[in-house]
């Protein structure tokens, strides 16, 4: 059975959309702490590990095929988290990083259209636009701090959570608590592998978990159950609600977060370039998700 998806957000639903893209904006910082402690693949597993336990043994397995599950897992564990984390490391300043990954919205909006069929309006059309341009003034500007390899990563991540969202909403009108926690358990094995080729081994593996401060023990909880637990599973509820494309650019509020919390925590420069990127990326998100209102006030104005 189709659901029904609104073409607007109601109020409840943006603002649960706002303090999800708080938590993982100012997540960014947090990674960055953490990384400190833990190699990127090894952290990538930690988080995941406590987003399925103990949770797994408490909520039923969601009503959906193990395939779209794995696939699930598979792309935000793996090809978002894993190489995200992998390039916050050593290839690009974390806030830069919180930007960068908005590049899930053109993916979402194109997989949408492929897959959905939804058309993309003239309104969103400009938006998108306004939002790749921002994008495009990152790019020219690789340095010793950001590297092409960390910006493709980041661009790689973003492509991996266009296609998470794209399954979660193929999952229809589900538990998406449960739909997170379970899709956790395919996160984990390809995660463990990494660390261990590439990580040192069991050797390395251990030495970082005894070694790990209490902060980025704490950085690993949040990440878990503020981030994946809840900002993932009310991500893919407002997902399995709205069409995509009003729903995906929401994120784009999380350079405003990400890279505020990196330049006052982290001493992250803002130049103007990177502001400028910013305030693109920003602006084609209003664009996106106000203009329909504007237009109906408008219009009621001057039928």
């Amino acid at each position: 059975m189709t659901t029904h998806k609104s073409n607007h957000l109601p109020l409840s639903h943006l603002l649960l959309a706002l303090a999800i893209v708080a938590v993982w904006g100012t997540n960014f910082v947090v990674m960055k702490n953490c990384l400190s402690s833990f190699p990127p693949f090894l952290f990538a597993t930690l988080r995941y590990v406590f987003s399925l336990l103990p949770m797994v043994f408490f909520v039923a397995r969601p009503k959906v095929s193990w395939r779209n599950l794995c696939l699930y897992g598979l792309c935000t564990g793996v090809g978002q988290f894993g190489v995200l984390y992998y390039a916050i490391e050593s290839q690009i300043p974390p806030g830069l990083a919180s930007l960068v990954i908005q590049t899930q919205v053109f993916f979402t909006i194109g997989f949408a259209m492929f897959f959905a069929k939804e058309r993309l309006k003239l309104y969103q059309a400009i938006a998108v636009s306004i939002a790749l341009v921002g994008l495009i003034i990152i790019a020219l500007h690789t340095d010793a701090n950001t590297t092409f390899l960390g910006l493709s990563l980041v661009v790689f991540a973003g492509f991996s959570w266009g296609v998470a969202n794209t399954v979660s909403r193929r999952a229809g009108d589900i538990n998406m608590f449960s739909y997170v926690v379970w899709a956790s358990a395919f996160s984990i094995p390809p995660l463990i592998s990494l660390t261990l080729i590439f990580e040192g081994g069991w050797q390395q593996v251990g030495s970082a978990l005894v070694n790990a401060s209490l902060a980025a023990w704490i950085g690993v909880f949040w990440q878990s159950w503020g981030n994946t637990l809840f900002g993932y599973a009310a991500w893919a509820w407002l997902l399995s609600k709205h069409p995509a494309a009003l729903v995906a650019p929401a994120p784009l509020l999380v350079p405003i977060f990400g890279m505020g919390a990196s330049a006052y925590y982290l001493g992250e420069p803002l130049p103007g370039w990177k502001l400028l990127a910013a305030g693109l990326v920003i602006t084609g998100l209003v664009i996106n998700l106000f203009w329909p209102n504007l237009r109906e006030q408008l219009y009621k104005r001057n039928p």
